[in-house]
């Protein structure tokens, strides 16, 4: 049964999804028959990566607030994040474009490690305060993948998978996707955020049961 995620990797609220889904799969006991798929998404598709500039001031440019309000929300998502084992840096992390970041997911994707790119591309970004725009990292956690280095040198240094990701995008459009993370599970159920795993297990248990009566 085919789950899709949408995501972005500068949405704090994704990672701690990915951790809350993560948990509901652990109490799924046929989760070898489940295909996940994570498809782009791009909060912010026209910011300009900026690694001399921190998330506080980011965010507080992007919703016109001042810094310390902008740090007092980071702060609050931080201590969410806490919730789940995860340790976020806002401090440390690079405002940056995500779109070339999502173009190496599909890259990754065709190599069956997408699930392992997409834990590597958000802990860079949110707990090791690296640049996700930029080749180098990027390269480096690609090789983190076993993704070979000349492929991905490729895609770093073309436009290789672009289409893919606006045709994410547009088809999110298109199911009126407007905030993520957004689940949809055997192209029937959906929901948006980063929800309870015990909620999580009950849709993919419910979603699963139908699916397997329909095969």
């Amino acid at each position: 049964m085919k789950i899709e995620i949408w995501s972005d990797i500068m949405c704090p609220f994704c990672y701690i999804g990915k951790r809350k889904f993560e948990a509901a799969l652990d109490q799924f006991p046929e989760k070898d028959q489940l295909e996940i798929e994570w498809k782009s998404y791009q909060l912010s598709p026209n910011m300009a990566t900026d690694p001399s500039k921190n998330m506080h001031e980011f965010l507080a440019a992007h919703k016109n607030i001042s810094v310390e309000q902008a740090k007092a929300m980071n702060d609050q998502v931080s201590d969410y994040a806490k919730s789940v084992n995860l340790e976020y840096k806002m401090d440390k992390a690079i405002p940056a474009n995500s779109f070339k970041a999502h173009r190496l997911l599909h890259l990754a994707k065709k190599h069956g490690v997408q699930n392992e790119m997409e834990e590597f591309i958000f802990s860079a970004y949110f707990t090791e305060g690296l640049n996700i725009d930029d080749n180098q990292v990027l390269l480096k956690l690609a090789e983190k993948a076993k993704i070979p280095t000349e492929e991905t040198l490729k895609v770093l240094e073309g436009n290789e998978f672009a289409e893919n990701v606006r045709l994410d995008i547009y088809e999110a459009q298109q199911i009126g996707v407007n905030g993520v993370p957004f689940f949809v599970f055997n192209n029937k159920y959906a929901f948006s955020g980063a929800q309870d795993s015990l909620y999580m297990l009950e849709v993919i248990e419910k979603s699963f049961s139908e699916w397997k009566n329909d095969n």
